[in-house]
């Protein structure tokens, strides 16, 4: 479990399972590797590449590397 604040001040965290802050993503390769077999198993899909999570108050996406715990991309809706 883990909590951030938002550069917009809200604080964010993954601790309710499940939560609306912490997005599952994968790029559609990854993903179709996951699916190319005859059956998928949840305990076997692997853990995606970065762990993302998106402010409910102002939508910015931050996105991690598993190797860092400051955010590698930040991103914000335009004006």
């Amino acid at each position: 479990m883990a909590r951030m604040k938002c550069l917009c001040g809200m604080e964010l965290s993954n601790h309710d399972a499940p939560n609306d802050v912490e997005l599952v993503v994968y790029t559609d390769k990854e993903w179709e590797r996951i699916c190319d077999c005859e059956s998928i198993e949840p305990w076997n899909i692997p853990l995606p590449r970065y762990n993302v999570w998106q402010c409910p108050r102002c939508k910015r996406i931050y996105v991690y590397n598993r190797e860092n715990e400051n955010p590698v991309m930040i991103y914000r809706l335009e004006d």
